[in-house]
């Protein structure tokens, strides 16, 4: 199995060149000190810590998986180990306010590392990142005396964290909810239903378990607006804080998975479990979008880090191994075959997951900065944030997982047979990687999202100010990847007119359209990564013969000529409506399945 190896240099690349993390970060008085030399040194221990720790285990946690006997989970050897040095070295808290015990570094600084623990070890990433999340949301939502009780916990990492949304009957559609709640009179509610597919929801590495959970007050409304949100700790906490008597929270099962299998996915048993409400009643679905906002971004970051795993086995490997001659002559007379990497073909794959890894990792820290922004940023700054980050975050989430899953297989494809046995790791990548399109919404309820939330209704507006936003960076990118891009960006204007124009006499257009246009924005997006990357790579490259801005130059040249094109056979998937889609009635699928 490959090593692996902290991608620092590109990420260094990203932040601080494409970026200018300096000059983002002197925009709020709190971070001015969040200079470059401290950011390195996040960055080496970061590094460190993924190669050392967290690499070492991922496969361990792939065979051995989680063991379950009565509602009591136990990770695989060594996760618990790195666990506790993961809070020992402090890593839990680095973006927490410091009246809480954390570092109050940026939100964009906890996403750099988050990517290389999510390279090192998915599964085991996966509870630290929800434990985030549940952070984030008793920050935004959560009472005062709330926030006391569990936030410097939560914040050490000796608590973790989950959310509790979906159950058996509903999946996706909160709408179905059944988990009620029940006043007790002391400020305190007795939540009782069940939740599945839930993360780390039982598991032996931290302390306590705070479980966020959606419920339903007895007056609560049908659907989505009678929904609420509680905390639920799997123990309740002593005169002291700490830990103290077991709350009637249990899980029933853990899921046996296809990937990711050192991460616990439970089945949670609330039975008047003690919980406490976070916000106003029947509010709750707005308070935990922070939490699946937040997810969103995460689960779109491990899309780009699956296509860094690909990246770095492929490569190894295309170096190493020999099969063939080169079709231009022989490149290596003196062995019996040359190596992989001389085929065109080879070449291309590599390429591909190349151009998805650095591309989709420039759009992350992207998105990364948007949340500084809108967390700590004046009333204008957070305005365009939020706007931006509402359109963007669910292309993120949508495009990255996607392109993420073709790197992974792709990954399998440069290693032939010994790409589909365990030993090389690129079958573990393969499956660890395919639930990523899944949770925090597949990619058409990322598409539906996107189109008929984010785009159609409020008739383009956010749309039309991201498409001036990047109008304006075309002057100074070079022309090789301005031209085309600016013909994509007025294509995209006229698809998305177009839909919303069909849509007005049929919603079933935007529907058939909208994972298709999820990926044609996708595409553009991430161009106009590359073209920035690619003029800045090009005018480095001038100045210095170090490899690495050449690499650049050439991806981004790959990325235009290779990818970018696919948007036209988009297009025409998008223009060709819903009819052939809505050609046959419910009832005619049903016989046809006989």
């Amino acid at each position: 199995m490959s090593a692996y190896k902290a991608p620092l240099r590109d990420l260094r690349f990203v932040c601080d060149e494409l970026l200018d993390s300096d000059g983002h970060y002197q925009k709020f008085p709190q971070y001015s000190e969040v200079n470059r030399e401290l950011r390195d040194a996040i960055l080496e221990e970061a590094g460190k810590f993924a190669e050392q720790v967290l690499a070492p285990t991922n496969r361990n946690g792939d065979e051995q998986g989680c063991h379950f006997e009565d509602g009591v989970v136990t990770t695989a050897d060594g996760f618990k180990e790195a666990y506790q040095a993961f809070i020992d070295g402090g890593w839990s808290g680095l973006s927490m306010p410091e009246e809480f015990g954390g570092q109050n570094l940026p939100k964009s600084m906890d996403l750099v590392v988050s990517e290389l623990f999510s390279q090192a070890n998915h599964a085991w990433a996966m509870c630290p990142g929800l434990t985030a999340g549940c952070r984030s949301t008793l920050l935004a939502h959560a009472s005062a005396e709330l926030q006391q009780t569990y936030l410097h916990k939560l914040t050490e990492g000796r608590w973790s964290g989950t959310m509790c949304l979906t159950e058996p009957q509903g999946g996706s559609d909160l709408s179905f909810l059944k988990t009620k709640a029940i006043d007790n009179g002391d400020d305190s509610y007795a939540v009782t239903g069940t939740k599945i597919f839930i993360s780390s929801g039982e598991h032996d590495m931290s302390e306590n378990i705070i479980h966020l959970v959606l419920a339903r007050l007895p007056d609560a409304p049908a659907g989505t607006k009678g929904i609420s949100l509680f905390l639920v700790p799997k123990y309740l906490p002593d005169a002291n804080g700490e830990a103290g008597e077991r709350n009637t929270v249990k899980a029933g099962s853990i899921e046996h998975k296809m990937g990711i299998n050192g991460s616990p996915t439970c089945v949670m048993n609330f039975d008047d479990a003690k919980g406490y409400l976070i916000g106003e009643p029947h509010k709750g679905l707005f308070c935990m979008f922070t939490f699946m906002n937040a997810a969103r971004i995460g689960t779109a970051l491990e899309g780009a880090s699956h296509s860094e795993v690909a990246l770095q086995g492929a490569m190894r490997y295309a170096l190493d191994r020999e099969a063939g001659r080169a079709l231009t002559g022989v490149k290596s007379p003196e062995r019996s075959a040359d190596k992989l990497i001389v085929h065109p073909d080879v070449r291309k794959m590599i390429q591909t997951i190349r151009s998805f890894a650095e591309g989709n990792r420039a759009f992350a820290h992207f998105l990364g900065q948007l949340v500084d922004s809108e967390i700590h940023g004046d009333d204008q700054q957070k305005a365009h944030a939020a706007g931006l980050l509402a359109l963007l975050t669910p292309i993120a989430k949508g495009f990255m997982t996607e392109t993420g899953i073709e790197s992974a297989s792709l990954g399998i494809q440069v290693y032939g047979g010994h790409g589909y046995v365990r030993e090389w790791g690129m079958e573990q990548n393969m499956r660890d990687s395919r639930i990523s399109t899944l949770y925090e919404g597949t990619t058409g309820i990322q598409a539906l999202d996107l189109l008929g939330r984010k785009v159609l209704p409020d008739g383009g507006e956010k749309f039309g100010q991201f498409l001036k936003m990047i109008a304006a960076s075309l002057p100074e990118m070079d022309p090789q990847f301005a031209a085309p891009l600016g013909a994509k960006l007025q294509e995209w204007e006229q698809l998305t007119r177009g839909i919303g124009a069909k849509s007005m006499s049929d919603v079933n257009e935007m529907a058939a359209a909208a994972t298709d246009y999820l990926m044609y924005s996708g595409y553009v997006v991430v161009a106009w990564f590359w073209g920035r990357m690619g003029t800045l790579a090009k005018a480095k490259a001038a100045h210095s013969d170090e490899l690495f801005y050449r690499a650049k130059v050439a991806t981004a040249q790959f990325y235009f000529q290779r990818l970018l094109p696919r948007t036209t056979s988009l297009k025409e998937s998008i223009e060709a409506g819903s009819s052939s889609l809505m050609a046959l009635s419910d009832e005619e699928f049903e016989q046809l399945l006989g």
